[in-house]
């Protein structure tokens, strides 16, 4: 089996579909990230505010000020166009995956999936030869052109897709989805002024048919992909799902970015034939080259690892109690794309145990908007900030600061319901991988 396996990854196979892939994500990413800069969100995302949220066992990644936060920028956008070139492709690859990364790490509450996914995948652009062929590096450097590539190369981009997609429609697989049609029958109802479609958002069956079809259709598309069958189609539906989900929903470059990496799944011919359309010129037959990576069992290692991290982490909620949309433990980086409508609302209360004195601090006063919604209703969040708000005020002379939260949390249309212990000082409490005993059970009502 393993034998057989492996000869399925080591096939050789066009490597059309794989520098393709490179161009597309060079565009899709240089998009991206000028959007990010055209629309002003260096700024109010990264340069306003006063106080980052920082993940969990990274918190050595820390906000380098203006300037810097400009020169990342700079550098992603400069390192999408030669990926897209296919220029100083390895050079580009690993700048991209960093200074991308780096920017995503310096403050949690930017958090999305697609984020994430889109690290993920500008890591793996670092081990894939996508320069050695339709790229200026293939034409620069002598002995650097390949035909075909050991096909495991493009299964592997072909794998996270499927991963993404499927653990998307696994997470789909719970009650409020498929029985109660929540978020969508409170999502769907604000859009009936849309044109044909609009009447009907607020119907309820609308609701359940959105919500089943969404989990199908994410359970079962990779599949279809695969298929040479009914890959056309599978394709179509993609493209009318996600068009779909940008029209209704506010989710930026990921449906665009879906749609454009999805083709890797369409034939070496497709691929062929695309790049025969923009390369005008005639191009004389060339004898077959196969790529042969030096160190591949290190490499066919370091995927394996990779892809078994993949796999393995969204699971890891398993571990902890209580409802996951609930605590969030275990919620982060799971593919659990767009599942639960929440809102909360966050007092600080704070003691100076030497005086005796009590007082109240509200987030607004220190964070964003978008901070304050994102930290009132997740827990790791609430922690930070009260960790935050307690140096705060030790650099204000209050050496022991007693600090407690009243936070109110609405999950998919419940009413508001207290959150967390409010007898718990948050001072004394670390943040761990332990389940947070300090998080209130969530009352069906």
């Amino acid at each position: 089996m393993l034998n057989r396996f492996l000869a399925f990854l080591n096939k050789p196979s066009s490597i059309a579909p794989l520098s393709n892939l490179r161009v597309l994500f060079g565009f899709l990413m240089l998009w991206s990230t000028l959007r990010f800069v055209l629309y002003g969100w260096i700024e109010t995302q990264y340069n306003e505010p006063i106080f980052h949220f920082s993940y969990f066992g990274f918190e050595w990644v820390s906000y380098p000020g203006p300037t810097w936060m400009y020169v990342l920028f700079a550098l992603m956008i400069l390192s999408s166009i030669s990926i897209m070139l296919g220029l100083f492709y390895r050079v580009s690859a690993v700048i991209f995956f960093l200074s991308f990364t780096y920017v995503e790490l310096i403050d949690l509450t930017n958090y999305l999936n697609h984020y994430y996914f889109v690290s993920l995948l500008a890591f793996m652009m670092i081990f894939l030869p996508a320069h050695k062929s339709f790229s200026i590096d293939s034409q620069r450097i002598k002995n650097n052109v390949a035909t075909h590539v050991p096909y495991g190369f493009i299964f592997s981009v072909k794998l996270l897709l499927a991963i993404v997609y499927f653990y998307a429609g696994v997470a789909k697989l719970n009650h409020e989805w498929l029985i109660e049609a929540l978020p969508l029958k409170i999502w769907l109802a604000p859009h009936t002024s849309l044109p044909l479609i609009g009447p009907f958002l607020d119907e309820l069956w609308v609701a359940y048919l959105f919500s089943w079809f969404g989990a199908i259709y994410d359970l079962s598309i990779p599949f279809f992909l695969f298929s040479k069958k009914y890959r056309s189609l599978a394709f179509l539906a993609v493209v009318v799902f996600h068009i779909t989900t940008w029209i209704l929903f506010p989710i930026g470059m990921f449906p665009f970015i879906m749609i454009g990496l999805t083709t890797v799944f369409f034939s070496a011919e497709t691929h062929l034939k695309i790049q025969a359309f923009f390369n005008k010129e005639k191009v004389a037959i060339q004898e077959k080259i196969l790529y042969k990576p030096q160190n591949l069992s290190l490499l066919t290692g370091l995927f394996f690892l990779f892809f078994s991290f993949q796999i393995l982490f969204p699971f890891r909620y398993l571990l902890y109690p209580g409802n996951l949309f609930w605590t969030e433990q275990g919620y982060r980086f799971s593919w659990r794309v767009m599942l639960m409508e929440k809102a909360g609302y966050a007092i600080f209360h704070v003691t100076d145990p030497d005086t005796g004195r009590s007082w109240e601090l509200y987030p607004k006063d220190y964070l964003s908007p978008m901070q304050e919604k994102q930290m009132s209703t997740q827990p790791d969040m609430i922690l930070q900030f009260a960790h935050f708000l307690e140096d705060s005020l030790k650099k204000q002379g209050i050496s022991k600061p007693e600090i407690r939260a009243e936070v109110y949390v609405s999950l998919n249309g419940r009413g508001s319901q207290l959150f967390l212990d409010p007898n718990k000082d948050l001072t004394q409490i670390k943040d761990s991988f332990a389940p947070k005993n300090w998080i209130l059970p969530l009352s069906n009502q």
